[in-house]
C-alpha cells in the first residue's frame, strides 16, 4: 500500500466514521435479529461505541502502514469476546461484515486499503490465542509480594496491601525494584484480569488508583535534593488517561537524579510545549498507550521540531504500539522508543551526552 492511498484512506475512514459505524450496527442487527430481543436498545448503543472504536483503530493501523497493529488488537478483542462468551466465530462473521462495508462504502482505493488490512486480521484470527497468559513471572524475585500485594487489593485490604510494600522498602528493596518488580506487572496483570472477565471496570480504577497512592507514600525515597544530570518532562499525548506508566519512569528518571516534571494523562499539546520551554528541558518522555494515540503523538512532536526553542530537546516515546511494531519510533519523530524505564534512562542520557 502506499503512502498517498493509506493516507486517504485513512482520512477517508476518519471523516466517515460515524456514518461507517452506524451502518456496520444496522447491518449487523438486520442479520442477527436476536441481538436486539437479547441486548435491547442498550446493546444497540454499545454495539455503536464499539464499532466507532475498532475504526479508529483500524483507521490508525492504515494511516501509519502497520497492519500487525491491528491484527494485535483483534487479538485483544478475541479474548475479551471469548472471556465474556461470545465466540471466534461470531468475530469472524463482523470482521467479513466490516470489510463488506469499507468496501461498499468508501472510495474504491481507500476501500481496498482499508480492507485488506481487516482481511489479514481474518486470515490470522484462527491462530491468535483464546486466553492470555499472566504477567507475574514465576521467577522474578519479588513475585511472591507481587502476588499478595494483587490479592490484597482484590480483597479490598488497601492499608494492609500499602503497609507489605512499606515493609519490603524497609527491608531493603529498593523503590526502583518495587517499582519493576511490583507495581509494574501487577498493572499489567490487572489489565489481563479485566480482558478475562476476572474483575470489572470499577475494580480495575480502584487497583490503579490504590498504587498510585501507595507510590506517594514511597516518593521521600524518590525526591530528594542534588537532582542535576538532566531535566525530564513527561506527559500522556492528549487523549491517554492510562498515566501511571509514564508517571513511574519519571519517577525512576528522578531516582537516578534527573529533574522531573511528570504532567499526568490527557495533556494538551500546548500545556506540554509550554512546559518544555519553561524548564529547559533536555528530553521530552511521551506515552501512548493505545494505537489511536500514535498519531497524537507524532502531531506533537511535529509541533515541537517546528520550534527552534526544541532544537536541543530529545524525544523518547513509549506504550505498547511501539513496542509491537519495531521502528514505529523513527516514522513519528521520535530519537528513540523504550520498553522500560531502565532502557529509557541509559537511552535518554546517551541521546544528551551523559557520561556514565
Amino acid at each position: 500500500m502506499s503512502f498517498g492511498v493509506a493516507s486517504t484512506a485513512a482520512e477517508a475512514l476518519r471523516t466517515q466514521q460515524a456514518s461507517l459505524a452506524q451502518s456496520l450496527v444496522e447491518r449487523q442487527f438486520a442479520l442477527s435479529p436476536q441481538l436486539a430481543e437479547r441486548y435491547g436498545a442498550a446493546g444497540r448503543i454499545k454495539c455503536l461505541e464499539d464499532a466507532n472504536f475498532h475504526l479508529s483503530f483500524l483507521a490508525e493501523a492504515v494511516d501509519l502502514g502497520h497492519p500487525e497493529m491491528f491484527a494485535d488488537y483483534i487479538a485483544w478483542v478475541k479474548v475479551m469476546l471469548t472471556a465474556r462468551g461470545i465466540p471466534p466465530a461470531d468475530l469472524v462473521n463482523y470482521l467479513t461484515l466490516l470489510c463488506d462495508v469499507l468496501l461498499e462504502a468508501l472510495p474504491a482505493e481507500a476501500g481496498t486499503a482499508a480492507a485488506r488490512v481487516v482481511d489479514q486480521s481474518l486470515r490470522e484470527l484462527p491462530n491468535m490465542p483464546l486466553e492470555v497468559a499472566s504477567f507475574l513471572d514465576p521467577q522474578a524475585p519479588l513475585t511472591p509480594l507481587a502476588h499478595e500485594y494483587l490479592a490484597l487489593l482484590q480483597r479490598g485490604e488497601r492499608q494492609l496491601a500499602c503497609q507489605r510494600i512499606l515493609d519490603a522498602a524497609a527491608a531493603g528493596s529498593s523503590v526502583r525494584d518495587i517499582y519493576l518488580g511490583v507495581f509494574q506487572p501487577t498493572q499489567r496483570e490487572v489489565g489481563r484480569l479485566w480482558q478475562m472477565n476476572h474483575i470489572s471496570v470499577a475494580q480495575e480504577h480502584y487497583f490503579t488508583a490504590t498504587t498510585q497512592w501507595v507510590m506517594s507514600r514511597l516518593y521521600p525515597q524518590v525526591f530528594t535534593e542534588g537532582k542535576d544530570i538532566a531535566t525530564l518532562v513527561a506527559t500522556c499525548v492528549s487523549g491517554n488517561l492510562h498515566e501511571l506508566g509514564i508517571r513511574m519512569l519519571a519517577d525512576l528518571f528522578e531516582i537516578r537524579g534527573w529533574k522531573t516534571f511528570f504532567l499526568g494523562s490527557n495533556t494538551p499539546t500546548a500545556a506540554v510545549l509550554e512546559m518544555v520551554a519553561q524548564q529547559g528541558a533536555q528530553v521530552l518522555a511521551i506515552s501512548a498507550t493505545l494505537m489511536p494515540q500514535v498519531t497524537t503523538a507524532q502531531s506533537l512532536i511535529a509541533k515541537l521540531r517546528t520550534d527552534r526553542r526544541f532544537d536541543h530537546v530529545r524525544v523518547l516515546v513509549g506504550g505498547h504500539p511501539f513496542n509491537l511494531s519495531p521502528g514505529l519510533w523513527r516514522k513519528i519523530g521520535a530519537d528513540g522508543h523504550a520498553r522500560d524505564a531502565d532502557e529509557a534512562i541509559e537511552l535518554a542520557e546517551r541521546l544528551i551526552g551523559v557520561d556514565s
